[in-house]
């Protein structure tokens, strides 16, 4: 760093790159007459130098060797967004190691080896800052880590996947099955040719490793969270749950017992009442409640993600991280305790499960007889149909989803049940 002149070397110039050096062009005048300090992007690394780009890149700057860009005495400050484990964790520590520091909006790599990079960066005193890595352009991180920072959070729970977020809208509004609403979604540019992460709550699960880990300090990673995705989510499902005054989301919940400390992170599909303010999150919106002691509830909403909104979060972290260069100051994350993780047996919930069932005397009883011998006690009961086309549908009082699932498992065995059908937990309410 020479004076006031901050030397950005970026890993990747896909969308977020590419967008990323473009948000600098444009807001680094402004940017320096705020904070004194003058952004540059000198060092961009590529796969292919020859392929053109959707910003316009000075001689020079587009290099092959990410490493190269690590290294070069000529790069004060490095923004990885490349994405994956391998090369990005390397170079990330490579980058701490020398003193620079890191901007990421890697969710992948945090999810999974997060505390140990948060460690390197306080031990070499820079920043490691990843706003976007959870909810592209919302500041929730910077929230959590700094503003909440003395507040005992209980809960976080929200939308934090806007590919899952727009299929279910679809769903909701459009009547669209499934299949459907995803093809919409590919071919608008909201979901991957391959959109697994998405669909099935990897991408989610991963955030929500991130989430829980600062909201709790505690460590938290990508395989501790219990993850279920929508591709078994029907029209009827959608549906049934909208006629009951619900709406269908993919939820990433991150709970802490106040009494044991033990944590709980999991994502699945859920039943929000339509009267809570999730339930009106449209689209490939982003929304995520925190829920603490003191402050009681609160809601950020906004793009989770795209180019410019993400690269917009990463610019904020890069003023961030060039001011405290400059000063010769960090911000901290701290130390990380070591969870107690509390599996999806052991947690609680109410939930909504439908019944395809005979339609003859003694059914109801039978049916009433299981959620009784599990300790799962019925909020609200209705039939559907009558003879071959009747169903059964049931929404509990909180229970614990091991017993719920014990009853399940029952129901499936009666000779009055023709099929167990949707099984969804309401969240809420």
């Amino acid at each position: 760093m020479t004076g006031n002149h901050v030397r950005i070397g970026v890993l990747g110039c896909g969308n977020v790159g590419a967008a990323f050096v473009q948000l600098v062009t444009e807001q680094a005048a402004a940017i320096e007459a705020r904070t004194g300090i003058r952004l540059e992007v000198t060092r961009v690394a590529v796969r292919n130098v020859s392929r053109e780009r959707e910003v316009a890149l000075a001689h020079g700057v587009l290099v092959r060797d990410a490493r190269a860009v690590v290294d070069d005495p000529e790069v004060d400050l490095v923004v990885e967004v490349i994405g994956g484990i391998e090369p990005a964790r390397e170079l990330i520590v490579a980058a701490l190691t020398a003193g620079k520091p890191v901007v990421t909006a890697n969710k992948e790599l945090l999810a999974n080896v997060g505390t140990e990079l948060y460690a390197a960066a306080d031990a070499a005193g820079v920043d490691l800052l990843f706003e976007a890595a959870v909810a592209g352009g919302i500041p929730l991180i910077r929230a959590l880590r700094e503003s909440l920072r003395g507040e005992p959070i209980r809960r976080v729970l929200g939308i934090v996947n806007g590919t899952t977020n727009f299929i279910l809208t679809k769903m909701t509004e459009q009547g669209a099955d499934y299949s459907a609403a995803l093809s919409e979604a590919q071919r608008l540019g909201f979901a991957e040719r391959d959109p697994t992460a998405d669909v099935e709550g990897f991408d989610a699960g991963a955030k929500a490793a991130i989430i829980a880990t600062i909201a709790f300090g505690t460590k938290v990673v990508a395989g501790d969270v219990y993850h279920e995705g929508i591709s078994g989510v029907t029209a009827g499902d959608i549906a049934m749950a909208s006629r009951l005054g619900f709406v269908v989301k993919l939820l990433a919940i991150c709970e802490q017992d106040s009494a044991t400390g033990d944590v709980s992170v999991r994502v699945h599909p859920a039943m929000v009442p339509k009267q809570h303010p999730l339930a009106s999150v449209r689209e490939s919106y982003n929304a995520v409640f925190i829920e603490g002691e003191a402050v009681g509830s609160l809601m950020f909403y906004g793009r989770g993600a795209g180019g410019m909104p993400t690269a917009s979060a990463v610019l904020g972290d890069v003023i961030d991280a060039a001011v405290n260069l400059s000063q010769g100051t960090h911000g901290s994350l701290g130390s990380f305790g070591r969870a107690v993780i509390r599996p999806i047996d052991e947690t609680n919930s109410e939930y909504l499960l439908s019944l395809d069932v005979a339609d003859r005397p003694g059914v109801l009883h039978s049916v009433t007889g299981v959620f009784a011998r599990n300790d799962v006690s019925i909020r609200a009961a209705e039939q559907e149909g009558l003879r071959d086309d009747a169903r059964l549908v049931f929404i509990t009082h909180t229970a614990k989803e091991s017993s719920l699932q014990n009853c399940v498992r029952e129901l499936r065995d009666l000779d009055t049940v023709k099929r167990v059908g949707s099984l969804l937990r309401v969240i809420g309410a």
